[in-house]
């Protein structure tokens, strides 16, 4: 890790865009975040953090890292909080560092060992001196409060002006980070794989689980428990909200409530991913019948999707704009809804920039960039993420859909409250594709195999 985590920071200074020059350049993993009361969230560094210093879910909360170009090769030290054992007063006296409390945390030379980095106390730090103010960039939105203090310094000291100024390099160095992120390295790659093997295990598990989902009034809540499950004993947690949408909710695309029954007839739409302790996730969406079998409707749902979700993966491969994938899924979304009678006019006429009729049952994208983040790579400017031509490394998912709302009367009564997305993780090779996540069932026999292999 540490061998790939010194070429990501070596690539991330030599690349560095004029504004940032000459600048010392501040990446904090951002603090506890409050839940309620005397409660926090379970901790989670920011994404660009453990991208540069290779420190997963164990990463002590404050932590901050310092990059000094100009000396080659660049200054990196990062500064963390040592450990509060019995030797230190607050061991018992502090709730929230005191081991006593919250327990072990790494020596500091252990995390130096580990990762390869120059480490030094946090309180060696002293944040941001007034003479400091002019040259140093600090990458927002890691640590808010930090950010709103030092820019409120900024314009005390340095004037309105220069603080706008260093303003607009903190999100420089924002959007830096992420587009640094597109290709990922082989140890990325090999996290990923990991993810989704243990996603699958997670899929495995709901669908054991659909019997208990069956007779709970809040059966998709069982559903989400059982996939939770597996991501804490084999991850650090999920990588988002998990939806596990039955029936009519199938058709609400961020339905993360999951307090509704799981029917037998019904759909069960499952988005997951198990994040591991590396902080690298997978996402996957299956759509699955609850009974074990699709009805004849359902089936014919679920064959345009996938059929639209293969076309994709066919036009992936260096070179080709990274829109271009959603351009071919759309292409058959359009043909099977034109077909079913559903669109006021042909295909071709719905694909066209002004009309686009068919966009009304798959309104999202096709895909997005995966990594440390499920969204990964957001930071990243507009025109570049949508209009770049694909790379080898690149990981990202190909998500197409369809969703009759269960009062839509565009179209007749029997299709409506139908939801179906399938959903893979696809890495970019030199010569073309690979679906990273095809092990897991995806054609309408095997899923109907998958669920009755499982189902108790």
């Amino acid at each position: 890790m540490a061998d790939f985590t010194a070429t990501r920071r070596a690539l991330f200074v030599d690349s560095l865009p004029e504004e940032l020059s000459g600048h010392t350049l501040v990446i904090p993993a951002g603090p506890e975040s409050r839940r309620s009361n005397d409660t926090d969230y379970p901790y989670r560094p920011h994404s660009a953090f453990t991208h540069l210093t290779g420190w997963g879910s164990d990463t002590v909360p404050g932590s901050v890292l310092v990059i000094t170009p100009g000396t080659s090769p660049a200054t990196t030290v990062l500064y963390a909080r040592g450990s509060a054992g019995r030797d230190t007063d607050e061991f018992y006296a502090n709730a929230a560092i005191g081991e006593f409390w919250t327990g072990p945390r790494p020596h500091l030379d252990d995390i130096a060992s580990r990762l390869g980095l120059q480490v030094q106390p946090l309180d060696a730090w002293s944040e941001v001196g007034d003479q400091d103010l002019p040259h140093t960039v600090v990458l927002p939105e890691a640590d808010d409060l930090f950010s709103v203090r030092l820019q409120h310094r900024r314009t005390a000291v340095l004037g309105e002006q220069q603080a706008g100024v260093l303003a607009e390099a903190d999100h420089i160095l924002a959007r830096h980070l992420a587009e640094l992120r597109f290709v990922k390295d082989d140890y990325e790659v090999d996290q990923m794989r990991l993810a989704i093997g243990a996603t699958h295990r997670g899929f495995n598990n709901i669908i054991g689980s659909l019997p208990d989902a069956a007779q709970s009034p809040r059966g998709e809540r069982v559903v989400e428990s059982a996939f939770a499950a597996r991501a804490r004993l084999e991850g650090n947690d999920v990588g988002y909200g998990t939806i596990a949408a039955s029936g009519p909710h199938a058709c609400i695309l961020h339905w993360v409530r999951n307090d509704g029954p799981v029917g037998s007839d019904d759909l069960l739409l499952v988005d997951a991913g198990v994040e591991l302790d590396s902080l690298y996730t997978a996402d996957i969406t299956r759509t699955l019948p609850v009974s074990g079998r699709f009805s004849a409707r359902q089936r014919q749902v679920y064959d345009a999707v996938l059929e639209a979700a293969d076309q994709a993966f066919a036009a992936v491969r260096p070179g080709v704009p990274f829109r271009a994938i959603h351009d071919a899924a759309m292409e058959v979304i359009a043909a099977h809804t034109a077909r079913w009678g559903f669109l006021p006019g042909s295909a071709d006429e719905s694909l066209k920039k002004d009309a686009g009729w068919h966009r009304r049952y798959m309104i999202h994208g096709t895909s997005h960039h995966l990594g440390l983040d499920v969204h990964d790579c957001q930071k990243a400017r507009r025109e570049l993420y949508v209009d770049q031509e694909l790379r080898p490394g690149m990981v990202f998912t190909i998500e197409p859909g369809l969703y009759f709302q269960p009062d839509d009367l565009t179209v007749p009564a029997e299709w409506r409250g139908i939801g179906v997305r399938i959903e893979d993780n696809i890495l970019v090779t030199k010569d073309g594709a690979i679906n990273l996540s095809a092990d897991i069932p995806r054609t309408a026999e095997d899923v109907e195999a998958w669920v009755k292999r499982h189902t108790p």
